[in-house]
C-alpha cells in the first residue's frame, strides 16, 4: 500500500506520513516508545514485515510474520490511551487499534511493553484487554 505525501499519516497524527512515521521506518530508530508504537501501527498498515521484526525485542520476535495471508486485517485507525516511561528505559503504551477482517470490525486493547537498549527502542510484549473495554 502506497501512502500519498499529502495525506495524514495512518498512525493517527494530524502529520503527512512523509513528516510522521516514515523517518522511523527509514532509520529504525524511533525518540520513544509511543513513536515506536505508532510507527509499528503505521508498518502493519503498510505490510512493513521488515521493519516490523528489526523493532520487535530479540526475546519475543517471532520468525516471520504474514502480513499479506487472505484474511489480512485492513486497519482503521489508531488511539493512543496512554504512554509512560520510566528512568531504566522502560516503557508501556496503551492504545486501541481498530480493524476489519472479512467486514466485520474489531478492536485491539493494548498495553504494551518497550525497553531501549544501546539507545534503540524494542517493541517486547503486550497485554491485551477485554475486546469490549
Amino acid at each position: 500500500m502506497k501512502i500519498e505525501s499529502d495525506r495524514c499519516c495512518p498512525c493517527g497524527s494530524d502529520l503527512s506520513y512523509e513528516s510522521c512515521c516514515k523517518p522511523w521506518h527509514d532509520t529504525g530508530m524511533a525518540p520513544d516508545a509511543e513513536a515506536l508504537m505508532r510507527s509499528r501501527y503505521t508498518a502493519y498498515v503498510l505490510n512493513l514485515e521488515a521493519y516490523l521484526l528489526s523493532t520487535w525485542h530479540s526475546s519475543t520476535r517471532p520468525s516471520k510474520l504474514s502480513l499479506d495471508n487472505e484474511l489480512a486485517p485492513q486497519w482503521l485507525g489508531l488511539q493512543i490511551k496512554h504512554h509512560e516511561e520510566d528512568s531504566d528505559g522502560i516503557s508501556e503504551v496503551e492504545f486501541i487499534a481498530r480493524y476489519r477482517v472479512n467486514g466485520r470490525a474489531h478492536r485491539l486493547h493494548e498495553s504494551s511493553r518497550f525497553v531501549k537498549e544501546e539507545g534503540k527502542w524494542y517493541y517486547v510484549d503486550g497485554e491485551i484487554s477485554d475486546a469490549n473495554t
